[in-house]
């Protein structure tokens, strides 16, 4: 019989590693400022063809309530689609909300879309239209939800709109969702009730928003909700926390890159650490403007270890991160300053192996029809078939030096971009493009002043108004407080006074 003498300290190694685990887990929770749920079924959806039937299918099988959060849903086939779909329900009983953004939706779905749904019985509401008390209005809802009855969820990058479907010969565009049902399914109806809140409507009754603890589990994945709000930086913290505890690859997939200079450190710090780093952006955008200020940060990427890929199909839109094959994470929010400091967002990051491996698994394929982006004078673009993850590099040094990078900081990239050293024909092409529209605002700007002087005089006039007004409000309800105040003091003396014996 053979006896094992342990070696010294072996038996603290499954120790060790559940208290590293711990650990994170309690960071994680701080960082994102959400619970982790257990026991849901998520389903990884991709493009159009398989989220849009997935939420007709539950939209139509809806007996209770139906919320629906989009940044743009547009009047054209799809939207139709969603219309009827969704006025069917609401004249059968159930109860309808949807909640769109004004800059996003009303220039895409004209009144007469909107006034069909709410004569159906739907509660149809803008979020944040232009007000002369709100100068902020740039803030902007940029969630994708859909919950049906509090027992199924939606979370993805996808809009309402025919181009994630493809219409008149063009290519639909890449994106990618979630189905949710389990306790998580509660967290999300709570994030659409707040932004319900905010868009001015009465509060949703408790007794329509379902409680996670009641919940019966549907599978064993553990996730959970990530509510971006302006000026909150909850996914920018969950990111830059992602990046810094990488140990072995970090595939990222983005439609508007555009990213702090910290994070962009953060991202290097994991690569020269042995980190997998990879990113997947659009090959051209819908946002043709944006394409030079993305192409002018690659070279600040690709020479600290970063991957750099862009697709060859049409407009790539989905927003996704996997890491470790145990962290994912899926939604609305872009990779950009807009995304983590002033809009309203909605991700989900999942904790599972068998998820993490199916992302990866579709990160891989999305690769096969992407071109690697390689430095050099010759611009050379090798086209990124079969590649293999670095699955042999294993972390090599402490996440402290990596968590220290990720100070947050507000600059941009671009800078980096523009230096005195050799520039790829990628490079070279964009700079040249940004340079161009900066002289040629500089000479609209020397010979006609007003255009830049107008503007600024509306915006400086339209912020002091608005500022003035919320100052009055402001003192108006202090006034107001201090008058209950008064008045309920007034009313204890009173009863202090006919209580008090032998008055």
């Amino acid at each position: 019989m053979n006896i094992v003498t342990p070696q010294p300290g072996s038996l603290r190694q499954p120790y060790r590693k559940a208290l590293d685990d711990l650990r994170l887990e309690r960071a994680f929770a701080r960082i994102a400022d959400s619970d982790l749920r257990q026991g849901n079924a998520i389903t990884l959806l991709r493009d159009s063809k398989e989220n849009y039937p997935a939420w007709l299918e539950a939209i139509r099988s809806a007996q209770i309530v139906i919320h629906f959060e989009n940044f743009i849903i547009a009047d054209d086939d799809t939207g139709q689609a969603f219309a009827e779909a969704l006025m069917e329900r609401a004249r059968a009983g159930v109860r309808v909300r949807v909640l769109y953004d004004w800059l996003g939706s009303s220039f895409r779905a004209l009144p007469h879309y909107w006034r069909r749904l709410r004569e159906a019985g739907v509660e149809a509401r803008v979020f944040n239209p232009p007000r002369l008390t709100d100068p902020f209005w740039i803030r902007r809802n940029h969630r994708k939800l859909i919950t049906v009855d509090g027992r199924i969820a939606f979370v993805s990058g996808l809009c309402v709109s025919d181009s994630w479907v493809g219409k008149n010969g063009t290519e639909p565009w890449r994106d990618t969702g979630l189905s949710l049902e389990g306790p998580i399914v509660a967290d999300l109806d709570a994030s659409f009730a707040e932004s319900w809140v905010l868009s001015g409507m009465a509060p949703i009754p408790k007794s329509e928003l379902p409680q996670a603890d009641l919940i019966p589990q549907a599978g064993s994945v553990a996730a959970r909700v990530i509510s971006g709000e302006p000026g909150m930086f909850r996914t920018y913290r969950v990111d830059q926390f992602i990046a810094a505890t990488a140990q072995r690859n970090l595939w990222l997939s983005d439609a508007y890159f555009v990213a702090t200079t910290s994070y962009v450190q953060a991202l290097g710090e994991a690569a020269r650490d042995g980190v997998d780093v990879r990113l997947l952006v659009p090959g051209s955008s819908d946002v043709p403007a944006l394409q030079p200020v993305v192409r002018a940060g690659y070279r600040s990427l690709i020479e600290a270890g970063i991957r750099v890929y862009e697709w060859n199909g049409s407009m790539f839109h989905a927003k996704t991160a996997v890491a470790d094959g145990r962290w994912a994470r899926v939604g609305s929010t872009n990779l950009n300053i807009a995304s983590w400091a002033t809009n309203w967002e909605l991700d989900v990051v999942v904790e599972d192996a068998d998820f993490a491996e199916a992302m990866e698994a579709v990160y891989l394929e999305d690769l096969a029809n992407a071109t690697e982006i390689v430095p050099g004078w010759q611009s050379r673009r090798r086209q990124a078939r079969n590649m293999r993850s670095r699955r042999g590099h294993r972390f090599k040094k402490g996440g402290v030096r990596r968590l220290a990078a990720g100070a947050l900081a507000l600059s941009s990239t671009v800078g980096k971009a523009v230096g005195s050293r050799s520039l790829t024909a990628t490079e070279a092409s964009s700079v040249a493009i940004i340079g161009f529209a900066l002289l040629a605002l500089a000479t609209l700007i020397t010979f006609f002043p007003v255009l830049i002087v107008l503007p600024i005089v509306i915006a400086m006039a339209w912020l002091g108004i608005a500022l003035l007004i919320r100052a009055f409000r402001l003192k108006r309800r202090v006034r107001l407080r201090r008058r209950k105040l008064a008045l309920r003091r007034k009313l204890t003396k009173i009863k202090e006074h006919e209580a008090s014996p032998g008055e």
